[in-house]
């Protein structure tokens, strides 16, 4: 019998807050957290517009003795699993954790410091880089530094599959906390590319937003989108087991239910566009959840702004939902946190339990022209006060990457 998997704790940085509190009361406002960059010169640069991280102070979550040892994106994660791990009360100094897991996602790993050292190699001569080099870069510390600093003696992996990873991460951990392998899971996505060569690499392929207006530049679905906006930042879950968590009291913020995976296998960058990768694995997470994809109420969509990505999830939607499509409320959170890659899929998730266990559904924030190509029932101008029992996000990487999950309004 498969156990019922619940969500107990949740964690975040990212650039509309530095705390699930923060980050849901500006989503519910509709404020946009993109900004000009901030970490390099921009000067003569096509791309100017990013959504950085603000204000955060790394000291609160990591000993500054240990900051040299750690990459950005390594730093968030450690910032978003110490909330979460707070969050969820979990005993884990005392704990027996043999059976508790980590799975954190990054698509690009330790960008920064690769270019930086990369830099002094060249300069001073390789022998010489940072002893730390490969422990900074490596896109799997964020899950070893996070399990070192929990304790935490089971599976512990890193999901590297572009821009699905984060949700790849929260649902592989889904499978083996409810096929009894895990009792507990430490899951999602960290990823730090607002990079000069990161940025220049998006660049090149023709994928970022070069607008210069803020309000013009992430605007998913809308018929005016020219290109995703890059975006830092990491989430975290904390999943357990329902009678895990219910034996210790612990406050429970939704369950999840149901999760899919597919792969295009078309194309290292194109979606498919007939859109069957992504209602393939749509398709799956609502089938896995027991559920009819008439009961799905809320789909906060992968939708990063550029042309392909929206005409051909919008294809996959309807290919799923058919009729229902019409009655699903939708909405895409980057409108407001611009893409996180790695990343992105986890902070969705927090959002998209967020958006349950409020019941309240975030808006689509700048979306004004129609396109005839992307007609979803898209929530526009104002966050939506709506009874939703179940709510999916999806997520799309390149390589043709699918991954969605189904999430529940948890009942007891």
């Amino acid at each position: 019998m498969k156990r019922r998997v619940v969500v107990t704790g949740m964690g975040t940085v990212n650039p509309i807050g530095n705390s699930v509190k923060e980050t849901w009361q500006a989503a519910v406002k509709g404020t946009c957290g993109i900004a000009p960059i901030q970490g390099y010169d921009t000067t003569g640069r096509k791309v100017a517009l990013a959504g950085e991280v603000k204000d955060y102070d790394f000291s609160c979550a990591i000993e500054k003795k240990d900051m040299r040892k750690m990459d950005r994106y390594t730093m968030l994660a450690m910032a978003a699993a110490k909330e979460a791990m707070e969050d969820s009360g979990l005993p884990y100094e005392t704990a027996d954790t043999s059976r508790w897991g980590c799975d954190i996602s990054s698509g690009i790993g330790g960008i920064s410091t690769i270019a930086e050292e990369e830099d002094r190699g060249r300069e001073k001569g390789f022998d010489r880089v940072s002893a730390f080099f490969i422990p900074r870069s490596i896109a799997n510390m964020a899950a070893g530094q996070v399990a070192i600093r929990y304790h935490l003696h089971g599976m512990c992996t890193c999901v590297t599959a572009a821009c699905a990873g984060g949700t790849n991460a929260i649902g592989d951990s889904f499978r083996l906390v409810r096929d009894g392998y895990e009792d507990v899971a430490v899951c999602g996505g960290s990823e730090a590319a607002v990079t000069a060569l990161s940025v220049g690499g998006f660049t090149s392929m023709r994928a970022l937003c070069t607008r210069t207006d803020i309000e013009r530049a992430s605007i998913p679905f809308d018929k005016e989108r020219s290109g995703f906006v890059m975006g830092e930042g990491a989430g975290i879950l904390v999943l357990e087991e329902l009678e895990h968590a219910l034996a210790r009291n612990a406050h429970i913020y939704g369950e999840i239910s149901g999760y899919g995976v597919s792969c295009d296998a078309y194309h290292i960058t194109a979606p498919s566009p007939d859109g069957e990768g992504a209602a393939s694995c749509i398709r799956d997470a609502i089938r896995d959840a027991g559920i009819v994809p008439g009961q799905v109420g809320y789909l906060n969509a992968h939708g990063t702004s550029t042309t392909l990505n929206d005409k051909c999830e919008t294809a996959a939607v309807k290919k799923v939902f058919g009729d229902d499509a019409k009655n699903l409320l939708v909405s895409s959170t980057k409108a407001m946190t611009g893409h996180l890659l790695g990343a992105a899929g986890a902070l969705e998730a927090v959002l998209t339990v967020s958006a349950l266990y409020h019941q309240v559904l975030p808006a689509n924030i700048h979306y004004k022209v129609p396109d005839p190509e992307c007609d979803l029932n898209i929530i526009t101008k104002e966050a939506v006060a709506q009874k939703t029992d179940y709510a999916l996000s999806d997520s799309l990487g390149f390589g043709g990457h699918n991954a969605a999950l189904v999430f529940h309004w948890f009942e007891g």
